[in-house]
């Protein structure tokens, strides 16, 4: 992933309150249209799974770093 952007939490959690909001707001869901939403949904769901352990692994580096110097 070196040279990509990092991706940014919230906003892709922004990106899934708008998916399910759009579920919620259909009174007669467009099958296609839903399947495309919920791919959507899915690639953001891994890449933000992907992010919080690389978010998580840094926590933890600065973690040993300062417990480290103690």
């Amino acid at each position: 992933m070196a040279g990509a952007k990092k991706q940014n939490i919230k906003e892709s959690l922004g990106k899934l309150e708008q998916i399910v909001g759009w579920f919620e707001k259909q009174t007669d869901v467009d099958v296609e249209e839903g399947l495309e939403k919920v791919k959507e949904g899915a690639v953001l769901i891994k890449e933000l799974k992907g992010r919080l352990r690389e978010v998580e692994n840094e926590f933890q580096e600065i973690k040993a770093e300062i417990s480290a110097e103690e």
